[in-house]
C-alpha cells in the first residue's frame, strides 16, 4: 500500500477537462446554429431549380395558405413585407405564383400558387425531404416526434399573445 501511495505521488497530475469548466450551451444558440445548418442545405437544393431558401419557403407558404395577401405570406415565410415585395416579382415572373385582385377589396391582391409552382416544389421535394431525415437520423421515431412536438410548442409560446 506504501508503494501505491508513493507511486501515485510521482504520476503527474491529469491535465483538467476543459468541457466540463464550460457552460452549457444555451438552447437558443442550438436553434440558430440549427437553422443555419438547415438554411445552408436548404439553400443547396432549391438553388438547383432557381430559387432561394426563401422563395421555396413562400411557394410552401402559398401551397398552405392559398389567397393571401403579400404581408401574411411575409408573415408566413418569416421575412418583413418589404423583402417579401422583392421576393414575388421573380416567382411571378416565372409563372410559380400568381396575384389576382381580392374579389372583396379591389384594392388588394391575393396570392396563389400556380401549376408551375406546385411542380417546382414536387421537383424538390424529395431532396428536401432527405434534409430531414438526415437532420433526425440519430433520433428514433419517437425522439424525432417528440422533437417535431417540442418546438410546436416552442414555437406556440414565443408566437401566442400574453398578458
Amino acid at each position: 500500500m506504501v508503494g501505491d501511495a508513493a507511486s501515485s505521488a510521482a504520476e503527474p497530475a491529469r491535465p483538467r477537462d476543459k468541457r466540463r469548466d464550460r457552460p452549457e450551451v444555451s438552447i437558443l444558440y442550438l436553434v440558430k446554429q440549427l437553422e443555419l445548418a438547415v438554411r445552408s442545405a436548404l439553400d443547396q437544393v432549391t438553388s438547383l431549380a432557381g430559387l432561394t431558401a426563401l422563395q421555396y419557403t413562400a411557394l410552401t407558404a402559398l401551397q398552405r395558405h392559398p389567397g393571401i395577401t403579400a404581408a401574411q405570406l411575409a408573415r408566413n415565410s418569416f421575412v418583413r413585407a418589404q423583402s417579401m415585395a422583392e421576393m414575388l416579382s421573380p416567382l411571378i415572373q416565372r409563372g410559380l405564383v400568381d396575384r389576382r385582385r381580392n374579389p372583396h377589396d379591389g384594392r388588394h391582391y391575393l396570392l396563389y400558387l400556380t401549376a408551375e409552382g406546385q411542380n417546382v416544389i414536387d421537383a424538390l421535394g424529395p431532396a428536401v425531404q432527405n434534409i430531414e431525415r438526415l437532420m433526425v437520423s440519430e433520433l428514433s421515431a419517437a425522439e424525432a416526434k417528440s422533437l417535431r412536438r417540442h418546438l410546436d410548442s416552442c414555437r406556440r409560446a414565443l408566437t401566442s399573445p400574453h398578458p
